[in-house]
């Protein structure tokens, strides 16, 4: 596919993800859904990708500043919502788990870890590609808002589902109900937000990050503890253990088991196969 609205590059099994409309602040579009579905799919396929890690065009100075406003004056025009997107759009994630198999949500059945490194702005679809991430790095001084309040927008793609499993009930309530505009500083109290970064390091503390979880965890424990998290969500504490437990007994049997003992006893780094 021709990239036109993102970037893709892979760094020491680390896929960088750059939402690249930098002229409109990173704004999304269907296009930019369309490129950045396929570019996660081709990661999560591709066994040299450990960690995938998305990020704005710094030049945007923002992550994603939400819906472009061409498309939101469509949508008005049009009298119905068109998310611009072809019919064989990529499915990234999808047949892991029916809980997954929707927009957005199909960040959960994602074999990779997935990083968010926040580098400015998150409004609308931006946050909500910010919460869907499993991990977030952000800038001091950023600007997050759920803003569908102001266009006579639900909460959109989930967010009442995810933002309240993140910061808790009162947190989300706010950041929903209100549609106010928050900082990263308040974020990161919240517990939104997994390390608040200055922003000339940003980026270098991701990449540190990201590195260290390609080469110190074993793909296939990463892929079903991602799972496990997000599965657990949905079921009972009692199913939990018996998915674990069944987990173990298959995963031992792994040549990367033994690899990640030989490694250990030895003080080296691990040579995974996946």
């Amino acid at each position: 596919m021709e990239l036109k609205a993102t970037r893709y590059e892979i760094d020491e099994g680390v896929a960088v993800v750059t939402l690249a409309r930098p002229k409109r602040r990173n704004a999304w579009t269907g296009r930019m859904h369309t490129e950045y579905r396929w570019i996660l799919d081709q990661a999560d396929k591709d066994p040299s990708v450990r960690v995938i890690v998305v990020t704005g065009d710094p030049e945007g100075q923002a992550f994603c500043a939400g819906a472009d406003l061409g498309a939101l004056d469509g949508h008005a025009e049009k009298g119905r919502y068109d998310p611009g997107t072809p019919q064989d759009i990529a499915n990234p994630g999808y047949g892991v788990d029916p809980a997954f198999d929707a927009t957005f949500a199909y960040h959960f059945g994602v074999g990779k870890p997935i990083i968010a490194a926040i580098n400015g702005a998150a409004a609308g679809v931006g946050l909500v590609l910010a919460a869907f991430a499993d991990l977030r790095f952000a800038v001091t001084g950023a600007k997050f808002t759920a803003a569908h309040g102001r266009f006579n927008f639900p909460a959109e793609f989930g967010l009442s589902w995810v933002l309240p499993r993140i910061v808790g009930l009162s947190h989300a309530n706010d950041i929903l109900l209100s549609s106010r505009v928050f900082t990263s500083e308040e974020a990161m109290a919240m517990g939104f937000l997994n390390r608040l970064v200055a922003p000339d390091d940003l980026m270098g503390e991701v990449m540190t990050y990201a590195k260290t979880l390609a080469v110190g965890v074993a793909p296939g424990s990463a892929r079903e503890t991602k799972r496990q998290i997000y599965r657990d969500l949905h079921r009972d504490a009692a199913n939990s253990v018996r998915t674990a437990e069944a987990l173990l007994e298959e995963m031992i049997k792994a040549p990367d088991y033994r690899e990640g003992i030989k490694a250990w006893g030895e003080k080296r780094p691990a040579n995974w196969t996946g």
